[in-house]
C-alpha cells in the first residue's frame, strides 16, 4: 500500500487532475497528469476504475490493487523518471484491462510513465 504522503484524495484534486488535459494511455491504463510542480512536495497519486467499467467491485477493486501495486514498486525503485515533476497523477482503468495479468498491467503502467 502507498503511504498517505502519496496519496490524492479529495475529489476537488481529482477534478482538478482531470482538467489540465495531460494524459497518455497504453493497454487499457490511463494516465492524467496534473500541473507541473515547482517545490520538493512529493506527488500524489490516485487509482480510478469506474463502475462503467464494470459493475462488479471485486473485479474493479482487483485492478486498481494491481496498478497500485505497479507504482508502489517503481517509486520503492525510484524508477518513475520525469513523472515526478507533476503535482498529481490519476491512473484510470478501462474495460481493456480487466482480464490481464500483473505483468501486463505493470508493463502498461511502466508505459504511461515513460510516456507522461
Amino acid at each position: 500500500m502507498l503511504p498517505k504522503q502519496y496519496r490524492l484524495k479529495k475529489r476537488s484534486a481529482f477534478k482538478a487532475t482531470y482538467k489540465v488535459k495531460n494524459s497518455s494511455h497504453s493497454g487499457g491504463v490511463t494516465l492524467f497528469a496534473g500541473i507541473k510542480k515547482k517545490d520538493d512536495s512529493p506527488t500524489k497519486v490516485g487509482f480510478v476504475v469506474s463502475k462503467k467499467v464494470h459493475k462488479r467491485a471485486v473485479k474493479r477493486n482487483r485492478l486498481k490493487r494491481l496498478m497500485r501495486e505497479s507504482y508502489r514498486l517503481y517509486l520503492k525503485e525510484g524508477n518513475l523518471g520525469q513523472s515526478q515533476n507533476y503535482l498529481s497523477l490519476v491512473f484510470v482503468g478501462t474495460e481493456k484491462a480487466l482480464g490481464k495479468s500483473y505483468e501486463q498491467i505493470n508493463k502498461s503502467v511502466q508505459k504511461v510513465l515513460e510516456q507522461i
